[in-house]
């Protein structure tokens, strides 16, 4: 039984599984999505998600705790510089976890972890959609455009 077990340890001792999770966290902030395991990315997903929600604040504390988890100078520039400035408004859920099917060799259920303001193809949807609402009484009125006078016609008369 797994009572009280909230973390997968990935078949993996707490060095090597801290040292890989920091490394595919780097990986994702560099690349914006990555593809990997199911396991791997919900893992991965609870370890990257606090250290964006620390990112959007810019401070030396906030800066010395993302270090200590990512151990990659480029990667932390990256996060507190570029993707902190993408997900400033959004109070949570900064990755999305899209499910690829099976693996060709071990048919592992393998996943794709994006980060979320990073996908043109849903945020391009998302863009479209901001219209004013309109009623339903008013429908598609056509716009009408009374006959123009010409001024043969005006002599005539």
């Amino acid at each position: 039984m797994r009572h009280g077990k909230k973390i997968n340890h990935l078949g993996r001792t707490k060095s090597h599984r801290k040292a890989m999770l920091a490394n595919m966290a780097c990986s994702l902030i560099e690349h914006k999505r990555i593809n990997t395991t199911v396991a791997k990315a919900k893992a991965l997903k609870q370890f990257v998600e606090p250290l964006v929600t620390k990112s959007k604040e810019d401070t030396t504390h906030n800066r010395r705790i993302v270090m200590s988890r990512l151990k990659q100078k480029e990667a932390v520039v990256e996060l507190f510089r570029d993707v902190a400035a993408k997900v400033g408004d959004r109070p949570g859920g900064y990755t999305r976890i899209i499910k690829l099917g099976n693996r060709l060799g071990d048919n592992a259920d393998m996943a794709m972890i994006e980060l979320v303001d990073y996908n043109e193809i849903y945020n391009a949807d998302k863009a479209k959609k901001k219209t004013t609402r309109r009623s339903r009484r008013g429908g598609a009125s056509k716009a009408v455009t009374p006959p123009v006078e010409t001024k043969a016609s005006n002599e005539e008369e």
